[in-house]
C-alpha cells in the first residue's frame, strides 16, 4: 500500500480507502460490512468514510459496530463523517441541515455516538452553505478541533474560489483552515480536479479523498448490457445514477476503454481506479464495494499505476475526447 500526505498536513492516508455510501444498510448487512473492512485494513488501507446522510445514519451505526467489535487499534486508521444533509431525511427541522455552528456541533457528537469513537479525523462540510457566513463555518470548524473533537476538516463539492474564501477567512482570524476536500473524480467527472482546483493546489495545498472513482460501478463495464441484479444502478431511489451515466455515448467509450483493459491484462475496474491515482493531487480513492471478490480486484489498482504509460493515458484520452484510435503501441 502506498500512503500519501493529506495536502500539507502531516497525516498520511492509504492511497486507496474504504468507503459505504450507498452500500452499508442498503446492499449489505452488518456480516459482510465486517468482512469487507477487515480485507481492506489488513491490505494496509487505514481511511474509513461515512456521512450523516448515508442510510439516514444507519450507514454510521453499521461502521461504529464493525470497528468496535474489530477493537483495532485507534491510532492505526481514520474515519470520516461529513455534515450538510442531516439524517432525518424528509423530517429534518430548520438547524437540522446546512452548516450554521448549531447543525456542524450537534452532527459532530451524533456521529461520535454513532460511529463510537472519541474523535473524528476528518471532519467534512458535504456541501457549500450559502445561508452561513464562511465566518461562522470557520470558526466553527477551528472549535470542534481546539476541543480534541476532530483532528483536521475539510469540504466536499466546493468550489475553488469557495475553499480559497475558506483560507483567507482563516488566515485573518488565525484559524485553521480547510485541509482537504472530497470532489467526484473518474474518467468522466474531471472539472473540478483538473482545472477548478489547480489554483488552489498551487496556492495553499489540497489534500483529496476523491469519491466515485468507479462511477458508480459504471467503469467497472458491467453495465455494458443492462443492469445486472442487486447491482447500485438497479436501487430503487438510486434511478438519478442510472440516468445519469446510462447514455449512449457514454456506454460506447466505456465498451472501448473495456477492450483496452484486456489488451493490458487487467480489468476496467482496476484501471479505471490507477488511472485516478496516477494524479499526483489525489491522496486516496474512496472504493465501495458489496463483495469480497469486488473489493480484491479493485486493490489491484495498485499494481496497474505502473503500467499507466504516456501511450495508454493517450489512448484513454483518444476514447474519452471521441478521436479516432490511433496504433500508440
Amino acid at each position: 500500500m502506498e500512503y500519501r500526505h493529506l495536502g500539507k498536513s502531516g497525516l498520511q492516508l492509504s492511497v486507496l480507502s474504504f468507503g459505504s455510501w450507498v452500500t452499508f444498510h442498503k446492499q449489505i448487512e452488518d456480516n459482510t460490512a465486517d468482512e469487507l473492512m477487515g480485507i481492506a485494513y489488513d491490505n494496509g488501507i487505514n481511511f474509513f468514510d461515512n456521512a450523516e446522510v448515508y442510510a439516514l445514519g444507519e450507514s454510521e451505526k453499521m461502521m461504529g459496530r464493525v470497528l468496535k467489535k474489530k477493537n483495532w487499534d485507534r491510532t492505526s486508521y481514520t474515519v470520516s463523517s461529513k455534515a450538510y444533509f442531516g439524517w432525518r431525511g424528509k423530517n429534518n427541522k430548520p438547524n437540522q441541515t446546512g452548516l450554521s455552528r448549531k447543525h456542524l456541533t450537534e452532527a459532530c457528537h451524533e456521529a461520535l455516538q454513532r460511529l463510537q469513537v472519541d474523535y473524528l479525523d476528518l471532519f467534512f462540510c458535504h456541501r457549500p452553505d450559502t445561508n452561513v457566513p464562511i465566518e461562522e463555518v470557520v470558526w466553527t470548524m477551528n472549535t470542534l478541533i481546539q476541543q480534541g473533537k476532530i483532528l483536521y476538516w475539510g469540504t466536499s463539492m466546493w468550489s475553488g474560489a469557495e475553499i480559497m474564501e475558506a483560507h483567507r477567512v482563516a488566515n485573518q482570524h488565525h484559524l485553521i483552515a480547510p485541509t482537504m476536500e472530497q470532489p467526484q473524480y473518474n474518467m468522466f467527472d474531471r472539472l473540478k480536479m483538473e482545472q477548478d482546483y489547480l489554483p488552489v493546489f498551487k496556492n495553499v495545498g489540497l489534500g483529496t479523498t476523491i469519491w466515485s472513482p468507479l462511477a458508480a460501478g459504471f467503469l467497472t463495464g458491467k453495465y455494458n448490457d443492462g443492469f445486472p441484479e442487486g447491482s447500485r444502478l438497479g436501487i430503487k431511489g438510486f434511478e438519478w445514477l442510472r440516468d445519469r451515466w446510462m447514455q449512449e455515448d457514454r456506454i460506447n467509450k466505456v465498451k472501448q476503454l473495456t477492450e483496452l483493459a484486456k489488451e493490458m491484462g487487467v480489468s476496467l475496474a482496476s484501471l479505471a481506479i490507477a488511472w485516478c491515482i496516477k494524479n499526483p493531487n489525489v491522496t486516496t480513492a474512496i472504493l465501495g464495494a458489496t463483495k469480497k471478490e469486488q473489493l480484491v480486484e479493485n486493490l489491484k489498482a495498485l499494481d496497474v499505476v505502473d503500467k499507466i504509460s504516456p501511450a495508454i493515458i493517450e489512448k484513454i484520452e483518444n476514447i474519452l475526447q471521441n478521436k479516432p484510435h490511433l496504433d500508440l503501441s
